[in-house]
């Protein structure tokens, strides 16, 4: 099970957040901020931060999907007791009561019957009932009778034989197999989504340090340009391009505030929490490589992935299903067999007691109906198409990996790509920067020089967040997603 620490500090900051937005007045003056007003301030400065780790495990307890999952497993879980029942034995109780009134005379009746059944893994079914009546009449006396019947059915041709007789049972193991990978794959995604959404967190936390420190560059740029303006090195009209960029700058800036409070809404909802919960992703982006080959992925991935491994169960379900299709069309031909032992007690006529035992055989031949041949040919063909699925899915798991493996590739190679353009524009700025206080460099050139530091920041920024998210999702291609998270799903 997944050991994560609990977020404590968001129910904290709410309550501190409730008790001061009590305290503050009711009234409303000109010179007074809002209520709403005085949230929002409070709200900017209690910042929650979160980790990732917290995150997932604040998420499985409180996703909805993951709580509808948990819903959805009681369901299944009971159709599973259901049929591990069926070999167990079958209580009925049925009883009667009645009065009747006649020409001749009246009477009360009352009959009780217990019965129980015993189906066998063979198809051998027994039925035990003691029946017993009680009739008081008002002119012919009262009687009363007991009687003990066992009945022993046992089918030659329909029915007969453990493979058809488990089937059922069977088949409801194989759903219960194929509802477990189903639940492993849905977690698996909802974890990745939180993952996903947390990253994309932490990418709009940085996009706005990054936007406010190039702002910072050009503000100071703006103030040494003021300085050279006043020593008479640099014409007035020369800051006009400086005071554009700031003015882009401020525009990206307000563009990333916007970008990661719409990042936040989108982690708040994964996490089911108040929309209003100031979050902020406390991780630091640290990127490793993972070196994998196809073949090791392609063979774990055929050992777990849920998808893969349901529709191998899913070919066993029909196949199953053909069998108990195919015994349908036979002969119900069946041995019977049973004893009944029967005793009567009359207030007049005395007691009497009785007692038979048969045996025999039961034919039922089924004639003119198609629905049988239907069911047949539905379940013939399900298998076939059940062998192309398992086929193609197969094929379509190699694809997936092969892409999966050298796109992962791919991105690292980018990342060290994005992660050099961006050092040498750093340091191509400072160089020019050093120029233009010597007095052999413009302001037309720090400017682009700066633009090119911002694309690379941006570029090196995306590259690590596109390489964690591929090993995210080659996590939940290969089937261990869960397993990378020590997550348990025993609770489901």
């Amino acid at each position: 099970m997944i050991k994560l620490a609990v977020v404590t500090s968001a129910a904290c900051c709410v309550l501190i957040l409730s008790k001061q937005l009590a305290a503050a007045p009711a009234r409303v003056d000109a010179g007074v901020p809002h209520q709403s007003e005085l949230r929002s301030d409070l709200l900017s400065q209690h910042s929650i931060d979160l980790s990732l780790a917290e995150a997932v495990s604040l998420g499985l307890r409180r996703n909805y999907s993951i709580r509808s999952l948990k819903l959805q497993r009681l369901r299944e879980k009971f159709d599973l007791l259901v049929a591990d029942d069926l070999f167990n034995p079958k209580l009925k109780l049925s009883g009667t009561h009645r009065l009747s009134r006649g020409s001749v005379d009246s009477s009360r009746s009352t009959g009780i019957t217990p019965k129980v059944s015993l189906l066998g893994e063979y198809g051998t079914n027994i039925d035990l009932s003691w029946n017993q009546q009680l009739n008081a009449t008002k002119n012919s006396g009262d009687m009363s009778s007991d009687g003990l019947g066992l009945t022993l059915t046992q089918p030659l041709l329909r029915g007969a034989g453990k493979e058809v007789t488990t089937a059922p049972l069977r088949l409801a193991k194989l759903t219960e197999q194929v509802n477990q990978l189903n639940v492993k794959a849905s977690v698996s995604k909802t974890v990745y989504d939180i993952i996903a959404a947390y990253r994309t967190l932490m990418k709009s936390q940085t996009q706005v340090t990054l936007a406010m420190e190039a702002l910072g560059r050009a503000v100071s740029l703006l103030n040494i340009n003021k300085q050279l303006i006043g020593a008479g090195r640099v014409a007035e009209f020369d800051v006009v391009q400086i005071e554009a960029d700031i003015a882009t700058q401020e525009l990206a800036v307000e563009e990333a505030k916007n970008q990661l409070a719409a990042s936040r809404l989108v982690m708040l909802k994964l996490l089911a929490l108040d929309l209003e919960t100031p979050v902020r992703a406390s991780d630091t982006l640290q990127v490793t490589r993972l070196d994998i080959d196809q073949a090791t992925a392609l063979k774990v991935a055929q050992a777990r992935q849920p998808q893969y491994l349901a529709t191998l169960l899913q070919s066993e379900q029909a196949s199953i299903n053909l069998l108990v299709a195919q015994d349908r069309g036979r002969w119900d031909v069946s041995l019977v067999a049973g004893v009944n032992q029967q005793r009567d007690n009359h207030s007049i006529n005395g007691s009497n007691r009785t007692w038979d035992i048969y045996t025999g055989l039961k034919l039922e031949i089924p004639i003119g109906d198609i629905s049988i041949r239907q069911a047949k040919v539905n379940a013939q063909t399900l298998v076939e198409q059940q062998q192309l699925y398992q086929e193609e899915a197969l094929i379509d798991l190699k694809r997936q990996i092969t892409d999966s493996v050298r796109g992962l590739n791919t991105l690292w190679r980018q990342l060290e790509i994005s992660q050099r353009v961006m050092d040498l524009s750093r340091r191509k700025l400072s160089i020019e920067n050093d120029k233009l206080n010597a007095g052999r460099s413009s302001n037309f050139q720090i400017i682009s020089f700066e633009a090119d530091l911002r694309a690379a920041e941006d570029a090196n920024l995306s590259a690590k967040i596109s390489y964690l998210d591929a090993r995210a999702q080659l996590d939940v291609l290969l089937g261990v997603m869960l397993e990378s998270w020590e997550i348990s799903l025993e609770s489901f």
